[in-house]
Parts: structure tokens; sequence; C-alpha cells
């Protein structure tokens, strides 16, 4: 585990071959806003990466330059490179990312209000040329790891809780059968308990079906749980980054993310004097 610099050159280690890879960028919005500032980070194949980090750092702003969906927003990747699979992708459209194996997972859910559960799934292998019977085998399979939803099936997902949204929407991206998913606050407006059960799916993805995730969270403490790997934004930089073992452990990361220290929980008043003096930052 290490502080990194501006460039943000550390990559994580591991036995997996890098799957994805983001090398050194740079994004503007309306020309004039620098809102990342040399983001370099890997996801190896099969494996779960954490972006963390508070509200504004970044983010969401990384997953969206991954999956180019940006320039919708007025902005753009204006340095630096995306790889994925050792081809060079922050060119392509994002119908082509989705063929290609990447999908996005957004914060908010955003699930169709006036389509039924299954008609929320079905529309996620849209870009897919694949026969019915296949379709609804993969249906199925969705199904499975999300018996829930198997329950609302003919329900309008706009009538479902926000667990049952948030499944819905993971079990798309699903649909689409990619190898690489970028999920975006899976936790936001979610009861604990959801939460867990959520995370706990995202696990057996990865580890059943062999789904490398991407993961932007402002709960560092469940997903440094569930992750092999973390990055922490700040001010649209990484700075620090580690097996995700060690980044639960480091005290730096206890005391301002997690609230905890040697000498035990912090106040919020301790933890916002803290962050004027946060060794990342001196």
């Amino acid at each position: 585990m290490t502080a990194a610099t501006d460039t943000a050159t550390t990559a994580a280690p591991g036995v997996a071959k890098s799957y994805l890879s983001v090398n050194n960028i740079e994004v503007i919005y309306d020309h004039v806003i620098l809102v990342l500032k040399g983001v370099s980070l890997e996801v190896p194949q099969g494996r779960i990466a954490a972006l963390l980090g508070a509200n504004g750092a970044g983010k969401t702003t990384t997953l969206k330059a991954i999956s180019n969906l940006l320039r919708a927003e007025r902005g753009d990747v204006t340095k630096g490179t995306i790889e994925f699979k050792g081809r060079r992708v922050d060119r392509l459209t994002p119908n082509e990312l989705v063929k290609l194996g990447i999908c996005q997972v957004m914060e908010g859910r955003h699930c169709f209000p006036h389509l039924t559960v299954d008609e929320n799934l079905l529309t996620g292998a849209f870009t897919r040329s694949a026969s019915r019977a296949e379709i609804r085998a993969d249906l199925e399979k969705v199904y499975g790891y999300f018996p829930r939803l198997k329950q609302r099936r003919t329900s309008l997902a706009g009538y479902t809780s926000g667990g049952e949204q948030q499944m819905t929407a993971v079990g798309r991206a699903l649909m689409a059968q990619p190898s690489m998913i970028l999920l975006d606050e899976p936790s936001m407006g979610l009861a604990p308990q959801i939460v867990e059960e959520i995370f706990e799916i995202v696990r057996d993805l990865n580890q059943k079906e062999k789904v490398s995730f991407l993961l932007a969270e402002q709960n560092t403490n469940v997903a440094l749980r569930f992750a092999d790997y973390g990055y922490i934004l700040e001010n649209g930089r990484v700075v620090m980054d580690g097996a995700a073992a060690d980044l639960a452990q480091n005290e730096d990361v206890k005391e301002f993310y997690l609230g905890l220290s040697t000498a035990g929980r912090k106040s919020f008043r301790d933890v916002k004097h803290y962050r004027r003096r946060k060794r990342w930052l001196a």
C-alpha cells in the first residue's frame, strides 16, 4: 500500500492479468473545469476493485470516463488512455463498449418505472444477437441470483423497493453478458441489511460467473470487506491505494474514513480536525 503522486502510477498487483487499465487520465467539463487529475488504476481479470472517497471526490466521473458517458454531460477525457482486454477503448461509443463486455450500473438505479421487472431485465439483452430461448435461459439465471425479483417479475419497477430496483439494475446489466461491471454507489439509500445482500450477490457473481467489478462506494467499511483492492480518491486524485485488507487496517483510513483510531471511535469534530492534517495532504 502506497501513497500516490499526482500521476498515480501505482497498479494493483496480483497474479491475475490486468483486464481494465486506466492510465493517467484527466477529465474536463465544459472545457474549463478540471475534475480528474492524473488518475490511474487497474482491475485484474476476475477481481473486485473499489473506488473509495467522499461525495464529489471523482468516483462517478471516473466510471463515466471508462464507460464513455461523459460527452452527454459536456465532459471529455483530455489526457491519458483507457484500455480493456489490451485494447484502447476511450474513443469507442457506449454501445460498442457494452458489446465488448463493459456495462455500467448507474448511481440511483435508473430503472424504467413504467416497465415490469421482467421487461426491465430483457432490455439488458438488446445489444445481443441471441435466440429467444438463450435470452430466457439467461433471464432465469438472473432470477436464480435474485430470487426476490422473480417474485416481483410482473410488478412495475416503479412500484418496487429501492433494494429491488438496485437488484433489477444489476440484473439488467447481467443480461448483456458482461465480463466487467462498473457499479456506482450500490448502497445509496438502502438499509444495511439490503446493502449486505447486494454485496453478497456481487461476490457470488464475481466468484461463480467470473465477472470483474469496479465499484464506486462511499461506504468504505462494506466495500473493503468485499473488494480485493481499493483506491481512495480525493479532489480528483488517487491519494492512496492498496489491497483491501491492508487499507482496512491502515490508521489513516481507519481514522478518517471509518471514524476509528487506536483510541477508539472518534467524534465528528475530531474527524473534521483530522482532515486538515492527513499525511497524504502534507
